[in-house]
C-alpha cells in the first residue's frame, strides 16, 4: 500500500509527498530527515493522506497535488466543496491548449 500525504509546517507551509508508511515518514520529516526544505521548519503536522494500491497511481496523484494551487489545496484539505469547484473553474482552458488551437480561424489566404 501507497501513501499520498499532506502536511503543514510550523511555518504554514503545505508539502506533498509519497510512502508507504505515514506515521514513519511523518516521523523522519519532524527529526530533520525528510526532505530538504521541510528540515529548517520541524514540527509539521499531517493534515490528509490517501492510499492506492500501486506506487504509480500514487506518484500520478502526488504529481497532481503539486500542480494544484495553495488556495486550492487548503480547499481540498478542509474538504470544501464549493471552493474547490470555484477554483477548477477558475482557471482557464485556453492554457491547457496547444498553441495551434489558439490561433484564430483563417479565410485560407
Amino acid at each position: 500500500m501507497h501513501f499520498v500525504y499532506i502536511l503543514r509546517t510550523l511555518g504554514n507551509a503545505l508539502y506533498v509527498g509519497i510512502t508507504e508508511n505515514v506515521a514513519q515518514r511523518l516521523s523522519m520529516h519532524n527529526s530533520g530527515k525528510g526532505a530538504k526544505w521541510i528540515k529548517a521548519d520541524r514540527g509539521a503536522q499531517l493534515v490528509y493522506s490517501e492510499s492506492y494500491l500501486t506506487l504509480s497511481s500514487a506518484r500520478k496523484r502526488e504529481v497532481q497535488l503539486k500542480k494544484w494551487s495553495r488556495a486550492k489545496k487548503e480547499a481540498f484539505i478542509v474538504r470544501d466543496a464549493t471552493a474547490l469547484k470555484k477554483l477548477n473553474r477558475s482557471r482557464s482552458p485556453a492554457r491547457w491548449r496547444h498553441p495551434e488551437q489558439l490561433r484564430k480561424p483563417t479565410d485560407g489566404r
